[in-house]
């Protein structure tokens, strides 16, 4: 409901005021109109200021606090990415909190520990090296403590994958696939 019919709502029971005259009308429609406006406004501005609600401005002024900006591209996904950053305390040091804040990285990652000092990270669901690698390496080494060795893993395609889901190389060829495209075309099997 617009401000203006709640004013009109709202006086319209006194009995008193003429609501269709223009001077008593038109005022009303004028501070509605303004109102309305003012709402607007605040309702922006509160959607905006909370990192779980926002979707435009909101976002992006959070992630300008940040030296490096996750890569997600999606504000809901950047969001998320955010909010795993945040979270990042003098406490992050377990693998449990690893993995919860590897996620400001922007992409799905995970972090599992290889021993003494060595920590492995990889992007599931990622096929081959993600975009924008370096700026995510980048990221990952920021958010992992620095005394950890990182080694990271891809996901490619291995031989036993390839001879499985394809018959002989003349199936692949007929695909037009480059190297690089093969190699990652393990999420379309």
């Amino acid at each position: 409901m617009s401000y203006t019919q709640y004013l009109r709502d709202l006086l319209r029971p006194l009995g008193v005021y003429d609501l269709e005259a223009t001077f008593n009308g038109g005022e009303l429609d004028a501070q509605g109109e303004c109102l309305d406006r003012a709402m607007d406004w605040i309702e922006e501005v509160q959607r905006e200021t909370c990192l779980m609600t926002a979707e435009s401005w909101g976002v992006e002024r959070v992630a300008q606090l940040f030296a490096r900006r996750p890569v997600a591209d999606d504000p809901k996904k950047l969001a998320a990415a955010l909010a795993a950053l945040l979270r990042i305390g003098g406490d992050s040091f377990t693998l449990a909190a690893m993995n919860d804040t590897i996620a400001g990285c922007g992409i799905p990652a995970e972090v599992k520990e290889l021993g003494r000092g060595q920590v492995s990270v990889s992007f599931p669901g990622v096929a081959g090296e993600p975009r924008g690698f370096q700026g995510l390496k980048k990221i990952v080494e920021d958010i992992l403590p620095a005394h950890l060795g990182i080694v990271y893993d891809f996901w490619f395609l291995t031989w036993a994958e390839l001879e499985k889901n394809f018959p002989s190389w003349r199936a692949i060829e007929e695909m037009g696939l480059s190297w690089a495209q093969l190699e990652t075309f393990v999420e379309y099997l």
